[in-house]
C-alpha cells in the first residue's frame, strides 16, 4: 500500500508539472483582400457607423443584437452571446465601406473569418459573410442599424479595465498576459484602461508579471526556476520567455508603451511584490505622468493598495497624499490614504450607499474582477460604479454601449 501511495503521488507530481496546451485556431484569409485598393475611412463616416445593430441574418451565430465601436483604428463588434466579438480592418472605395477580420467567442476558442460591406445605397445596413475556423466566409450575415449610443453612454466616462493588460493566458487572446503585445488587444476589446501586475527584481527593477514563481502557466520552458523576484532583471530578460514568445517587460517600458503607442486612459498598478516596491514604482509613476502632462496626453496611473501591508508601506512615503492611488480596502482606508479611487470586490454587491459616499467626496469607484455576463449586465444597469475590472472586456463593452 505504501509503495502504491508513493507511486500515485509521483504520478500526480509529474502531471501537475505538465504543460497542457489548447489548440487555438488563428484563421487567416488566403484569397485577395477586399481592402485592396481602398482608402482610409474618414472620421465622420466612422462615427456614423458606431451604434447598436439588430442581427437580421446570422443571429443563431452572433445573437440578436450587436454594438459597433471604433477602437485603435479598428472596428470592434461586441455581443452578448458567449462574449462574441469581431476585430475588423476597414477601407472605403467608391463610397462603399469594406471590412474584414476575425470573429471569436470570448468564452471559448471558437473563431472564424468575416467580411462585411456597407453600400452607398444602404448605409444603415452591413451585409456579408462569415466562416468557421479558417474556411472562406460563405455563411450570410446582415446587421441593421437601430440607434446611436444613448446619452447615458456618451455623457460620462465609464472605465472598462482589462485584467492583466488585456486578458489571461487561459483565454488565449493572442498574446501573453502582462506583456507589451497584449496591450493593443485591450483596446480592440473595448477597454480604455488596464490593470497590470508589478513585481521587483533582485536588483530593484520593477517589472510586470503576475505569479510568485517562474512557471509553465506563464512562461515557456526555462533554464531558471523558482521565486521570480530572486533573479536580476537581466537574468529574467535573458532566460525567461513568456508563453507566446514575448519577453518580461519592465514597468517603465510598459508605461512608456502605453503612453506613446496606445490611447488607454488609465493604468491600475497591482502591487504584487513581496518586497517594498513603493519607492521604485512611485518614482516611475511620477516620471511617466510628467511626460504625459508635457505632451498633453490624457493618462492616469494609480498605485494599487490591495492589502493592509501595502497600505502601510504607502503611508510611509513622503507626500503620499499627493500620489494618485487606488484602495481596495475599507472606506476609511481609502480616506486615510487619500486614494482617488475606491475599489471593492464585486461579490460585495452594488453597495449603493458606500458608492454614493465616495462620489460625494469626489472619488471614483471601480469594482473587480467581474466576469459573469449576468452580473455584468446587472451592475451596469443597477449600480453607480464608474468602472469594472474584468477578464472579458468585450462582454462589459457590449452591455455598456448597449444601454
Amino acid at each position: 500500500m505504501k509503495n502504491k501511495t508513493v507511486l500515485l503521488l509521483l504520478i500526480m507530481s509529474i502531471a501537475s508539472g505538465c504543460d497542457y496546451q489548447v489548440s487555438v485556431n488563428n484563421p487567416q484569409f488566403t484569397d485577395t483582400s477586399v481592402l485592396e485598393g481602398t482608402n482610409e475611412i474618414p472620421d465622420d463616416n466612422k462615427k456614423l457607423l458606431e451604434g447598436v445593430y439588430q442581427v437580421t441574418v446570422g443571429k443563431e451565430k452572433f445573437g440578436q443584437q450587436l454594438v459597433l465601436k471604433w477602437n485603435r483604428g479598428k472596428l470592434s463588434v461586441f455581443g452578448s452571446k458567449l462574449g462574441i466579438y469581431f476585430i475588423l480592418d476597414g477601407g472605403i472605395r467608391d463610397s462603399s465601406l469594406f471590412f474584414e477580420g476575425k470573429w471569436r467567442y470570448a468564452l471559448n476558442t471558437e473563431t472564424g473569418l468575416v467580411r462585411l460591406t456597407v453600400s452607398q445605397s444602404e448605409n444603415s445596413k452591413l451585409v456579408g459573410f462569415y466562416g468557421n475556423e479558417s474556411t472562406t466566409p460563405d455563411k450570410s450575415v446582415e446587421l441593421i442599424y437601430l440607434r446611436p449610443f444613448s446619452e447615458e453612454v456618451t455623457s460620462k466616462e465609464f472605465y472598462i479595465l482589462a485584467h492583466r493588460g488585456g486578458g489571461r493566458n487561459s483565454d488565449y487572446v493572442g498574446a501573453s498576459e502582462n506583456s507589451l503585445e497584449i496591450l493593443p488587444y485591450a483596446e480592440y476589446f473595448g477597454a480604455n484602461g488596464v490593470e497590470i501586475d508589478v513585481k521587483l527584481s533582485k536588483d530593484n527593477i520593477p517589472f510586470i508579471y503576475h505569479d510568485e514563481t517562474i512557471n509553465l502557466r506563464l512562461t515557456s520552458d526555462s533554464p531558471i526556476w523558482g521565486d521570480i523576484e530572486e533573479f536580476t532583471y537581466k537574468q529574467l530578460s535573458t532566460f525567461v520567455i513568456l508563453k507566446n514568445g514575448e519577453h518580461i517587460p519592465t514597468l517603465i517600458e510598459t508605461l512608456n508603451y502605453i503612453l506613446e503607442e496606445t490611447e488607454l486612459k488609465l493604468v491600475w498598478l497591482d502591487m504584487k511584490s513581496e518586497k517594498n516596491t513603493m519607492p521604485y514604482v512611485i518614482s516611475i509613476q511620477q516620471e511617466i505622468l510628467s511626460k504625459a502632462n508635457a505632451i498633453g496626453r490624457d493618462l492616469e496611473i494609480f498605485i494599487g493598495l490591495p492589502t493592509e501591508e501595502k497600505r502601510d508601506l504607502f503611508l510611509q512615503q513622503n507626500d503620499f497624499k499627493n500620489i494618485t492611488s487606488l484602495c481596495e480596502l475599507s472606506l476609511d482606508d481609502t480616506r486615510n490614504t487619500n486614494s482617488n479611487i475606491w475599489s471593492p470586490r464585486w461579490t460585495l454587491g452594488t453597495q449603493l450607499s458606500s458608492v454614493e459616499q465616495m462620489h460625494n467626496e469626489g472619488r471614483r469607484v471601480f469594482t473587480w474582477t467581474l466576469d459573469q455576463a449576468q452580473f455584468i449586465s446587472e451592475f451596469i444597469e443597477h449600480s453607480y460604479f464608474d468602472g469594472i475590472l474584468t477578464n472579458y472586456p468585450t462582454i462589459v463593452s457590449y452591455y455598456h454601449y448597449a444601454r
